[in-house]
């Protein structure tokens, strides 16, 4: 991939958190990186249950988006160049499917591409409390390569708001891929 633009492709999956990722796309567009957006019917419905966005707007943020069940797009080869996907949120339905290789559509053809070709890929897992199936589904994904990042809040930065929050945890996506932001403040030890 050249430097000057980065490529990142978003999965967004029905798992609740469907904010994250309006946050992440935000950003990433603010920023100059170009997007692949793929959302599952379910993420559309989550989206319409948790948040006043419309699908429309979410689209909009991104470079291009693709059909849900489209195998023939270009996120589906690993000639498709890319500097890797986030799936944000991860719903354990696509974990799983991950995480055992089961590449049923688009989003999770595209995560196992990312994996075989060797580049970042990032699921950000929204649930709890936690099975030992999806706990296994994790270690799976992790063993395959792919950064286990759960959407739990660190609180070292005191957030005082929701966006607080929100943007603390699309930072530390935004640092796997190595992408500059001030998000949040970082930890520089205890306050004097």
């Amino acid at each position: 991939m050249s430097s000057a633009v980065m490529r990142i492709v978003v999965g967004v999956s029905g798992g609740s958190g469907v904010i994250y990722a309006v946050r992440f796309l935000e950003v990433l567009k603010s920023l100059g990186v170009e997007t692949h957006l793929i959302m599952t019917p379910a993420a559309r419905e989550t989206l319409v249950l948790e948040t006043d966005y419309s699908v429309d707007y979410v689209e909009s943020l991104a470079t291009v988006c693709y059909r849900y069940m489209d195998l023939a797009a270009g996120p589906a080869s690993g000639s498709f160049q890319t500097d890797g996907m986030a799936v944000i949120p991860c719903s354990m339905k696509t974990l799983s499917a991950i995480a055992n290789g089961y590449e049923e559509n688009l989003l999770v053809r595209s995560a196992l591409v990312t994996l075989k070709e060797r580049r970042t890929l990032v699921v950000v897992p929204r649930e709890t409390p936690l099975t030992i199936p999806h706990i296994r589904n994790m270690l799976l994904a992790a063993e395959a390569g792919a950064v286990v990042l759960p959407a739990m809040p660190g609180f070292y930065h005191r957030p005082k708001t929701i966006d607080d929050l929100l943007n603390h945890l699309v930072g530390k996506v935004l640092d796997i891929f190595n992408i500059k932001h001030s998000l949040y403040e970082r930890w520089k030890g205890p306050r004097k």
